[in-house]
């Protein structure tokens, strides 16, 4: 690899001293590095860490993979090599095939042309195992929030419990169904204890089955740290109770149906399934090198599970591992503000002191080296480097775009729309109705009653004995709220609250039994069970809106000028995040208001003439459907309903959101159709291009940033973000001037048919069965048809280096656009303040 010949691979996705002159500072960079700032900024990261780190202090776990900031540094380029070369070779490899191919000639070739060009080495890089405590240990650390949020209530508890071996692969599944039946399903014992004694606002379990000595976890967030024996006490208090009168049977069975459903339906989303089966393997056979399909093939073991569950099988799990092992830890998480300034003030003092003890030669040497990084991440790659990676051919890829599998149907005066693909015998459901009439102030609400449907009790079922049942006869059902702009109406956009689901296709008529139950008959008025789903719908948020911080900047810049935007954004951002918030802190004087309000919401959707179906399945799971359609109808209201109050005023608020992060997320935002441009292709082309060259370049290589990402999208909205990223008002000066990278954009044949291919590529990603009836409903409700996916595709084959010069006015509306929103480092913000218009805390 070429990390032996040149080290600025290492300093660039590393880490290197960076110096532009004698008289300035000396920092550090490089692309990992800040990645992990950025992670060590992340409580549950922390808390993962440390969790690891204190079950077994003596092995790889107590390390940080990704490295912790403070210790990168330590890291020289001689240690990487050395580690390189003892590792990474082909004797300590695991290679794995997966499709439809020869096999045989597969191995002869890798045999050939890589395998046979290597002796056999001995590398030892068995992972340690951890000797068993004799007593549990405690670990306190500290985490860092910003100066505004509170310290009351915000720390964490976490109970952590080593759980035999991983080869065990029953243990593998069985405290999956623990995990469920005691903390995940709403109403399980565990969590509802914990909650109903105030030791937390939000309770969580985690198991981590993917190592050699797997770990079961309980957690408590928004807490005190002065309730931990409080914690653990309940945790002994509950669980010994459950050992001893037996846990919920139902709940058990309910859990392993959840987990054998998806075992077997096998829906990893946008990932390769023969990555994601590849990356399962390595959970057995990194430790045992005879099984590597171990946790792959789970029959027996859920054969063996539903059999155990009245067998005391589970109680005596809970004995063994929970009860009376010794092999656990116990860690807090103590808020502290200030602690990132900490941070950073000791960083600065101990690079100041280096740089005191250089010599002038080597302060020299540093910024002679900073310079020469920098025209080594200028330099392109040679034609003969760039000609030895296999490239396909334009002629290689198919012309005709994959028609969307949609059949319009109408059952009793109702839309129904049939994605027949083949699903093994399971039929996805949504039932979905236009939230047209819910005027704009209620928009949060809706987002609030989407939330907590299937959290509260029901007329014939409490909210646990609801979601086992569900469990127990289906793969789940859920409920979202979701936008799809018309596509031949710019500004216009359709908002849709779904009832989804997915069942075994003789299950559809229990499908329309339990939608209803949820919808119709849910205990709105439950003011208790509010408070816990509000103060866990916050937890969550606030922990997933930092985290996320590229996601939260870019929709909110949006919601400035897009309505589509600002309806998702008021339903699921900042705005969400800041009605949670509120009622969370008044909820006693604001529950009636807000029972009175989802109730409004609720009497507003459900009609008969905002409903339509969606059906991906097969024919006959579709008739069954349209047959119980009109029964369901019949609870619906049938009063005509009417166009809610939907104003949009655009608001450029510019907003700096505050965090306690060393890293941020930077936005800015355009709407393209302002400057009298129109969607092509090609724009898909040029997001590749960006990805690949500019902002790769410019953000993440030269920046030192983790991620970066561009959209252009077909309703003119279109945005540049950053990931993790060290600096602020740089990375928006990189923004305004993809313009004229774009206008003297040149590129060989060969990189525009690499663009070209990358763009497919992600175009032609394999779709699940529920994917692709998501495609055709995403189509039809955004009127965007087979022939509008031709054309597209057609501008995105027949893209060059001239058709993205022609782009250059995209790149100029984004520069001449005042929208930005940073999530970020408070001490950043403050520093360019300048560039705001409004500055806040995040959470």
């Amino acid at each position: 690899p070429n990390i032996y010949k040149r080290p600025e691979i290492f300093k660039q996705e590393g880490w290197h001293y960076e110096m532009e002159d004698k008289g300035g500072p000396i920092s550090y960079n490089g692309v990992v590095y800040n990645e992990m700032k950025g992670v060590y900024s992340n409580p549950d990261d922390i808390l993962s860490h440390y969790s690891y780190a204190s079950l077994y202090p003596d092995t790889q776990y107590a390390n940080e993979s990704g490295g912790d900031p403070d210790c990168i540094p330590a890291l020289t380029y001689e240690d990487f090599l050395s580690f390189h070369k003892r590792y990474y070779h082909p004797s300590n490899s695991y290679i794995y095939l997966y499709g439809n191919m020869d096999m045989e000639e597969q191995l002869i070739w890798l045999d050939q042309e890589y395998l046979s060009e290597y002796g056999l080495d001995t590398v030892d890089s068995r992972i340690l195992r951890q000797d068993t405590f004799s007593e549990p240990v405690y670990l306190e650390k500290e985490y860092p929030i910003a100066e505004e949020e509170p310290l009351e209530d915000n720390s964490y508890l976490s109970a952590n419990y080593c759980i035999g071996d991983n080869l065990d692969p029953k243990l593998y599944i069985a405290f999956q169904i623990l995990e469920y039946a005691l903390l995940d399903v709403p109403g399980a014992p565990l969590m509802q204890a914990l909650l109903d004694r105030g030791i937390g606002k939000d309770i969580e379990g985690s198991y981590e089955n993917g190592i050699q000595q797997p770990f079961f976890s309980i957690i408590a967030r928004n807490t005190e740290i002065e309730k931990k024996d409080e914690f653990l006490s309940t945790i002994k208090e509950v669980l010994t109770e459950l050992v001893r009168d037996g846990l919920d049977k139902k709940a058990l069975k309910a859990g392993i149906n959840y987990f054998e459903f998806r075992y077997r339906e096998a829906d990893f989303g946008n990932y390769p399934k023969g990555l994601m089966y590849g990356l399962q393997s390595f959970d057995s056979w990194l430790y045992d090198e005879e099984k590597p399909f171990m946790h792959i093939e789970q029959n027996s073991t859920f054969a063996f599970l539903k059999e155990a569950v009245d067998s005391g099988y589970f109680e005596e799990l809970i004995k063994k591992y929970l009860l009376n092992n010794d092999h656990a830890s116990v860690v807090v998480l103590r808020p502290k503000r200030g602690l990132t300034a900490e941070m950073d003030k000791s960083r600065e003092e101990k690079l100041a002191k280096n740089k005191d003890t250089l010599s002038e030669k080597e302060i020299e040497g540093i910024i002679s080296d900073t310079v020469a990084l920098k025209a080594y991440q200028d330099a392109q790659s040679t034609p003969e480097e760039l000609a030895a990676i296999p490239l396909l051919a334009i002629s290689d890829i198919e012309k005709k775009a994959d028609k969307l599998k949609n059949k319009l149907n109408e059952a009793e005066g109702i839309t129904l729309l049939h994605h027949d693909v083949y699903t093994n015998g399971i039929t996805y459901l949504g039932l979905l109705f236009d939230t047209d009439p819910v005027p704009r102030d209620l928009v949060p609400y809706l987002g609030i009653w989407r939330s907590v449907l299937g959290q509260l009790d029901t007329e014939n079922y409490s909210y646990g004995e609801l979601n086992n049942e569900i469990n127990l006869e289906s793969g789940g059902i859920y409920f979202t709220l979701s936008v799809y702009p018309d596509l031949k109406a710019p500004g216009e956009f359709r908002s849709m609250f779904e009832a989804r689901g997915k069942f075994l296709d003789e299950k559809l008529p229990f499908a329309f039994k339990m939608i209803p139950e949820i919808l119709f008959t849910s205990k709105l008025d439950d003011k208790k069970r509010l408070k816990e789903v509000i103060s866990m719908m916050k937890s969550r948020m606030s922990s997933s809106m930092a985290s996320a911080g590229h996601s939260t900047a870019s929709l909110r810049s949006m919601s400035y000028f897009s309505a589509q935007s600002a309806y998702a954004e008021e339903s699921n951002g900042v705005t969400f995040y800041d009605l949670i918030s509120d009622l969370e802190e008044h909820f006693d004087e604001k529950a009636a208001d807000l029972i009175q309000k989802l109730n409004r919401v609720k009497s507003l959707v459900l009609h008969r003439d905002l409903l339509m179906a969606d059906v991906t399945g097969s024919e006959e799971s579709c008739l069954s459907a349209a047959k119980k359609l009109g029964d369901f109808a019949a609870g619906l209201s049938g009063e005509v309903s009417h166009r809610g109050e939907w104003q949009f005023i655009e608001n450029i608020r510019n907003e700096g959101f505050k965090t306690a992060s060393q890293v941020q997320y930077v936005a800015k935002a355009a709407d393209y159709t302002k400057e009298g441009l129109s969607y092509n292709g090609a724009l898909k082309v040029l997001k590749v291009i960006m990805g690949y060259d500019y902002l790769w370049q410019n953000v993440r290589v030269k920046g030192g940033a983790y991620g970066c990402m561009s959209a252009w999208a077909r309703t003119g909205e279109c945005y540049m973000v950053s990931y993790r990223d060290p600096h602020l008002k740089e990375t928006l000066d990189i923004f305004n001037n993809a313009g004229d990278y774009i206008a003297d954009f040149t590129a060989s044949d060969r990189d525009m048919t690499k663009y070209i291919i990358g763009t497919i590529s992600d175009m032609d990603t394999p779709l699940t069965p529920r994917a692709e009836g998501n495609r055709g409903l995403s189509a039809y409700l955004s009127n965007f048809g087979d022939e509008d996916l031709q054309r597209e595709r057609d501008e995105v084959l027949s893209t060059d280096v001239n058709a993205i010069r022609a782009l250059a006015p995209f790149g100029f509306a984004l520069k001449n656009s005042p929208i930005i929103c940073t999530v970020g480092g408070e001490e950043k913000i403050e520093e360019n303040k300048e560039l705001f218009k409004e500055m806040r805390q995040l959470v």
